[in-house]
């Protein structure tokens, strides 16, 4: 019982966790920041469509109910995408300066911010796990630091050093269990013998470090699910990259058996996919943590 309430055990247990998102996509060899690269056009179309700007509107709403504000703010937008977050908090007034290294994602998110003025949206092209905060300036200088779903948090050291940037809340994201997807669910059985089991994320581990360490915060965790519509190709390819990331072989057979159940199960050569999930987001209010228990 003791060890429940020791930091020290919980940041060891993250940072030695084989399964969380990150340290699975190493494994396998795939660096989790270019895992965007070859659908960031769709990716950008799904996120400005009515139903991305509709869930964007939602998570914006849900910080400024919790008394954020975007006027005349400094935003630190980690993993900025094509600029999903970064454009609203634009639209509200924010300052921005957006994190992004996939290069297709950069390029996207220049041409959506292309229409505010000089000094509005900042692009930084570099990983933010490189980044010296203190000698770039960035210790408590921005009012919100904002990071949605991105695998630069795998461990605890990661999210102190997005914690040292923020003066006054930061923002984060992450799945709360494993994703679910349709498609998976369907071939599991089919190269395992066994039905697909969902597991639970790290998103319990920052939650129980932050109240362990006396950190001030609010938290919502939602299910959230998308239906699209991809080719037979792109559905074979996407579902072959999360076996991959569970760590199941990426040989001749396993693709053969899949090719075959898409064009059995979907002759027309259209899969219809739905994907989602439990998601996390924690506001965390840095003017209100526990005076003995500061790390930044």
């Amino acid at each position: 019982m003791d060890h429940f309430f020791d930091a020290a055990v919980w940041e060891q247990a993250w940072k030695d966790d084989t399964d969380t998102a990150s340290n699975k996509m190493r494994s396998n060899g795939i660096d989790p920041s270019r895992t965007f690269d070859h659908k960031a056009k769709s990716f950008n179309e799904q996120c400005f469509s009515e139903e991305g700007k509709k869930r964007t509107k939602r998570i914006v709403s849900w910080l400024e109910g919790q008394g954020v504000l975007f006027e005349n703010a400094s935003v630190l937008d980690i993993g900025a995408a094509s600029g999903v977050f970064a454009v609203p908090f634009a639209e509200r007034g924010a300052r921005v300066t957006a994190v992004e290294t996939s290069p297709p994602l950069i390029e996207l998110l220049k041409e959506n911010v292309s229409k505010y003025g000089e000094g509005q949206v900042t692009i930084v092209a570099e990983k933010f796990e490189e980044i010296d905060v203190p000698a770039r300036g960035w210790s408590q200088a921005f009012d919100l630091v904002f990071v949605s779903m991105s695998p630069v948090i795998h461990n605890w050291d990661s999210v102190l050093q997005i914690l040292q940037c923020a003066r006054k809340f930061c923002y984060i994201s992450m799945p709360a269990s494993s994703a679910e997807h349709s498609l998976v669910e369907e071939v599991w059985p089919l190269v395992t013998d066994q039905p697909f089991y969902p597991i639970h994320m790290e998103m319990g581990y920052l939650l129980h470090l932050l109240y362990l360490k006396g950190y001030a915060y609010e938290t919502l965790i939602t299910r959230e699910t998308k239906t699209k519509e991809v080719t037979a190709e792109e559905a074979l390819h996407e579902v072959m990259t999360w076996l991959r990331l569970h760590r199941l072989p990426d040989h001749e057979q396993n693709r053969n058996r899949i090719a075959g159940y898409l064009a059995e199960a979907y002759p027309s050569g259209k899969v219809v996919i739905k994907e989602g999930g439990r998601f996390g987001k924690v506001l965390i209010r840095l003017q209100d943590q526990n005076m003995y228990t500061r790390e930044i």
